[in-house]
């Protein structure tokens, strides 16, 4: 963690994150029922046309129209890319896995921003890290188990969209010192919108039912809260610092899928899931060094909270 973020900051950054996972798990339940029912390019070119609209009208909150003014189009460009990678392939996966082997996969994510942000930012990541971080792709492998399974281009789809995902977060960390949250927002949707729209055919187009609607606006919604926190998050804090926080939504994905469509997720995804998360938190073990915020011990069980302190205290006894 960087010492000269102040235990607010980091407060924040956090409370950022959190509300837009809460908006990204709100996206993928809505877009699991959206794509039983209608095309991958119909949701896409939906979810991103009401998304950009709910921006646009959003403008003078974030400081208006004004606020999109930029010099690094290259930048932009380059995220808008990762942007279609990301939700191409993250929503392609969605529609043929349970929604928490989707999630579980996309939750490698985190470890990839924590790899990243070594070349891109020039952060320092420890051998533990490291070691973490390979232990954490260990866990995929045993979600996918090669040679016992065939690995569908689903698995592989949903693995290049957390490849992008984490792009996406270090590059809104590279640029946050001179350009807007709303920018950083606002033109990642713009490619989606344009690709998805290229792609729209008669026989891919199905006018949307009362219901369809309801989800296809709700969809869109939960994508704007979802681009304000993680946005919000990456830009006042580290991503190493950060990412770990994004697998809370593994529990609520557990639970939706349950719910909703009775998904129960097999051993082998638990195991996984398991080995993955393991090696986040350990990787915010190894962030946090000396100085440990309140509000970020908080946000995990009083019993990991105690061992953080206790880890503290004997540092402060060496």
């Amino acid at each position: 963690m960087n010492p000269n973020l102040s235990q607010d900051s980091a407060g924040k950054a956090i409370a950022y994150l959190l509300l837009g996972i809460v908006g990204g798990l709100g996206l993928d339940v809505s877009a699991k029922e959206i794509l039983a029912s209608y095309s991958l390019e119909q949701f896409v070119f939906l979810r991103s046309f009401i998304g950009l609209a709910i921006f646009l009208m959003l403008a003078r909150q974030f400081g208006g129209v004004g606020s999109l003014r930029t010099n690094r189009w290259g930048w932009h460009l380059l995220r808008t890319l990762f942007a279609i990678g990301a939700m191409f392939g993250f929503f392609y996966g969605l529609a043929r896995m349970p929604l928490i082997d989707t999630l579980t996969l996309g939750f490698t994510a985190p470890l990839m921003v924590t790899a990243l942000s070594v070349p891109m930012l020039g952060e320092r990541v420890g051998w533990r890290r490291w070691t973490a971080v390979i232990i954490g792709f260990a866990g995929v492998l045993i979600i996918l188990r090669p040679g016992a399974q065939q690995v569908s281009l689903a698995h592989v789809a949903v693995l290049f969209a957390a490849f992008c995902y984490a792009c996406l977060a270090i590059t809104a960390r590279k640029l946050s010192n001179t350009e807007s949250s709303y920018s950083l927002s606002v033109y990642v949707v713009t490619g989606p919108l344009l690709i998805s729209m290229t792609m729209l055919s008669t026989g891919s187009w199905q006018p949307p039912d009362a219901i369809g609607w309801v989800l296809f606006v709700l969809a869109g919604a939960c994508s704007v809260v979802a681009w304000i926190g993680i946005i919000g998050g990456y830009r006042r804090a580290s991503p190493a610092m950060l990412a770990p926080f994004e697998y809370t939504a593994l529990i609520g994905g557990a639970i939706a899928g349950y719910v909703i469509w009775n998904e129960v997720p097999d051993r082998s995804v638990v195991a996984g899931a398991t080995v993955i998360i393991v090696s986040g938190l350990f990787v915010v073990y190894r962030e946090i060094g000396n100085v440990i915020s309140n509000r970020y011990l908080r946000a995990f069980t009083s019993s990991g909270a105690a061992a953080l302190w206790r880890r503290r205290a004997r540092q402060n006894q060496v």
